[in-house]
């Protein structure tokens, strides 16, 4: 089953040099989730062809325009588009006023309904579930309240071992082989041990996506292990204290936490329209972590199982 993350918008606060402000499209099992709408956002997504109707649930980090002022846009052409299935917003207070406000100006209502889901300060709790994946917060420092958000899959089932499999076993029984539970018959005696018939489970992947933030090693703990991180990395080390007073990160701080939290790899974005060129941040990142890659616009990075 799937799970890619693509890059949307992977600039800072103004668009430059074709980057346009941050957003990401991850899909997860067949399931579509937006972070960030940017400005652009929702032109981005019909140019990657992405099912717009699909997406129904938006995370946004914080409420600097460049992470949210995309937003009207994409609701008014879902509302254009007919779209009748609810759409589950997720940001910190404010957003919900700015969204309502638009529509009591234009004299406007959508076709669906909008869920707004209020994020605390420096909260970290799961704020989405389903059957196979979780979606939780994770405190970011910034300016303004910002979250990031980490992406887990559940624990998936066991695999049948087809070679294996005897002839004749009822559909529920093949199901609870999944489930990790023995064949037994209707006075619970064990025709068939589980760990005969069945593989390992595939692994459960994750992604983390942290924008905007300063250095913050409190960090580490939240992300330890995590397949895919996304780290803001604003500047380069040359501008270290414009990215304190911002409250930015520095390519090589990016890479320091993906190193401390022993993540597989890392994915730098958000970066300042200082910089037309962005391999000077890359070789920066790769000096302290190896396994680093730029986030650049229509650039899918897929987590195998």
């Amino acid at each position: 089953m799937s799970f890619k993350i693509t890059i949307l918008g992977s600039s800072g606060a103004l668009p430059a040099y074709g980057r346009f402000p941050s957003a990401q499209l991850v899909e997860i099992q067949n399931k579509h989730f937006l972070i960030d709408c940017g400005e652009g956002a929702q032109m981005q997504l019909m140019k990657f062809q992405a099912n717009l109707h699909r997406i129904n649930h938006i995370f946004i980090t914080h409420l600097h325009g460049d992470h949210y002022l995309g937003l009207m846009g994409l609701i008014f052409t879902m509302h254009l588009l007919r779209r009748t299935n609810d759409l589950h917003i997720y940001s910190h207070h404010g957003l919900d006023e700015i969204i309502t406000t638009h529509f009591r100006y234009s004299q406007s209502s959508p076709n669906f309904k909008i869920i707004f889901h209020t994020l605390e300060k420096d909260e970290h709790k799961v704020i989405y579930e389903d059957d196979a994946l979780t979606v939780e917060t994770v405190p970011l420092v910034h300016k303004l309240t910002c979250s990031g958000f980490i992406f887990r899959e559940k624990e998936k089932p066991r695999r049948i071992d087809k070679e294996k499999l005897p002839t004749g076993l009822l559909i529920q029984q093949i199901a609870n082989l999944k489930r990790g539970h023995d064949v037994i018959d209707v006075e619970g005696n064990i025709l068939y041990k589980n760990a005969d018939l069945t593989l390992p489970p595939r692994k459960s992947r994750s992604y983390a996506y942290c924008s905007d933030t300063a250095y913050e090693e409190k960090l580490v703990g939240h992300l330890k292990g995590i397949d895919v991180l996304y780290h803001e990395a604003t500047f380069g080390s040359d501008e270290v204290q414009k990215a304190i007073e911002t409250q930015h990160s520095t390519a090589q701080q990016a890479a320091t936490i993906a190193k401390k939290a022993e993540v597989n790899s890392l994915i730098l974005g958000h970066f300042s329209a200082r910089y037309r060129e962005l391999d000077p941040l890359l070789i920066e990142a790769k000096s302290v972590f190896p396994n680093v890659q730029l986030a650049i616009e229509g650039s899918t990075f897929t987590i195998e199982d």
